[in-house]
């Protein structure tokens, strides 16, 4: 999945494709590097940002989306917690909602995804941006994501989402301290996230978890960081890799792919 962030502030890329026409080629030169899914998000959810008003996030996002549905050969997902947000893109061609709020951010959103039969990415979250490190508390952090996240799956069917339609997300980086986020990483294939029994979807690509081996670099800087990151998501068992650095993280993710076929060759 292809990071296409159409925003000033988001923490890796923030104003580099506000622009809806370059916003486009970039997205296009993603699919042509490798990107199976393109992800298109109008708002910052890096810790700390100022939340935008829905019609500001429309207007950033929708000559987007409409102009992908009809060129990307690949299905485009709107990263949003907003419902009318959410209904505007599907209108105009997206079939993925990925919502960084967990059901969290809008009462809405699950009526939304499920009236138009979209797939749905329910993400791992604790309070909104500017208050989430406050809640980044955990006894067992693998055991309470994964509780959590049956709840949000729960809630979601309650509204009449199909369970087969929902991809879950662990949330790394967000109401997460650098040790949880590596911490779920590390056990991705514990019995906790296999009972959920839900494709998972990870997104480490230039956080700053990665700092605990690095150390302090620029998020631009931590494209090797992500690699590992990437390749050990992948053979954890993870799904969906969400990257910004299309064309070398495709190659991570073949080759962590070619050795998870090894393992039953």
């Amino acid at each position: 999945m292809a990071i296409l962030n159409v925003t000033p502030d988001s923490f890796a890329d923030g104003g580099r494709y506000r622009d809806a026409a370059h916003a486009v080629d970039v997205a296009l030169a993603q699919v042509a590097a490798g990107a199976d899914l393109i992800d298109v998000g109008g708002e910052s959810t890096r810790p700390g940002a100022t939340p935008v008003p829905a019609e500001d996030e429309r207007a950033r996002v929708l000559p987007v989306v409409t102009a992908l549905a009809r060129q990307a050969s690949v299905p485009i997902s709107i990263d949003t917690y907003k419902a009318d947000v959410a209904a505007a893109a599907l209108d105009a061609g997206a079939t993925i909602v990925n919502d960084v709020s967990g059901l969290a951010g809008d009462p809405g959103m699950a009526a939304v995804v499920a009236a138009r039969r979209a797939a749905f990415v329910l993400m791992h979250n604790r309070g909104r941006s500017d208050a989430m490190y406050a809640r980044a508390q955990y006894g067992e952090v693998v055991r309470e994501v994964g509780a959590e996240l049956e709840a949000g799956v729960a809630l979601a069917e309650a509204a009449g989402v199909a369970r087969e339609r929902i991809v879950l997300d662990p949330g790394i980086g967000f109401a997460k301290r650098a040790e949880d986020s590596l911490r779920l990483v590390a056990r991705l294939d514990d019995a906790v996230f296999a009972a959920l029994d839900r494709p998972l979807l990870l997104g480490p690509s230039r956080k700053s978890f990665l700092r605990v081996g690095l150390g302090e670099r620029d998020p631009d800087d931590r494209e090797w960081g992500t690699a590992a990151a990437v390749a050990a998501c992948i053979l954890g068992g993870a799904h969906i890799v969400r990257v910004h650095g299309v064309e070398a993280m495709t190659q991570v993710a073949r080759v962590a792919d070619a050795i998870l076929a090894a393992r039953t060759a």
